[in-house]
């Protein structure tokens, strides 16, 4: 207990340090929203504490992060789990807030038109379609694992647009972590997407 508490003092410590409110560009770091592994390059940010987890927080709050101070970010199998009419919005903003001009952004959901598909699949039997259900709406195992919002391509690249990501293109597979991006559930189920922050003026 003792050196639990004191590695998430040490934690709330370094990260005063290494990532200064106002200060662009400090601690110029790469976020993986939701991530589950730990790796050397990048540093997550997530809803539940846990040993893996540098960032205890919601996605739709970065204030711990100055402006312009995220090189890039991750995000798979995440935003589907906000609410369309606010979190989702101010989400995607604050992603745009953090990242440098220029940063990208990598996110994956389900894709419903993907799942739409195979829910209607004859082949289905009653328990395969009860499991598109779920990648559809969530396991629902705990609070955080419900999905309020389904997406395709149109719209995720429209929520992407109203929070002034450009260059929003969608990609087979991001190559960076062997995690729900890669999904398949005899078609590949997950909609991935990049996009990126406009640069400097005059750039």
């Amino acid at each position: 207990m003792l050196v639990s508490i004191l590695k998430n003092l040490y934690r709330v410590r370094r990260d005063k340090r290494a990532y200064p409110r106002g200060v662009p560009g400090a601690g110029l770091i790469r976020l993986h929203i939701g991530g589950q592994i730990p790796h050397p390059d990048w540093q997550i940010l997530d809803v539940q504490a846990g040993p893996h987890v540098d960032h205890v927080g919601h996605c739709a709050d970065l204030s711990r992060f100055a402006d312009s101070s995220v090189q890039e970010i991750y995000a798979s199998h995440v935003i589907e789990h906000l609410s369309f009419r606010a979190d989702l919005p101010r989400a995607l903003k604050e992603f745009n807030r953090v990242l440098v001009p220029g940063g990208i952004l990598r996110a994956s959901v389900p894709d419903l038109v993907a799942l739409c598909e195979l829910f209607l699949d004859p082949e289905l039997n009653s328990h395969q379609r009860f499991d598109v259900m779920q990648m559809m709406f969530g396991t629902q195992i705990n609070q955080p694992d419900f999905h309020y919002v389904g997406l395709n391509e149109e719209f995720l690249t429209a929520f992407l647009q109203d929070a002034c990501f450009v260059e929003i293109a969608r990609v087979d597979k991001f190559g960076l972590f062997d995690d729900t991006s890669n999904m398949v559930y005899k078609k590949p189920i997950s909609l991935n997407m990049t996009a990126r922050k406009p640069p400097k003026a005059g750039r």
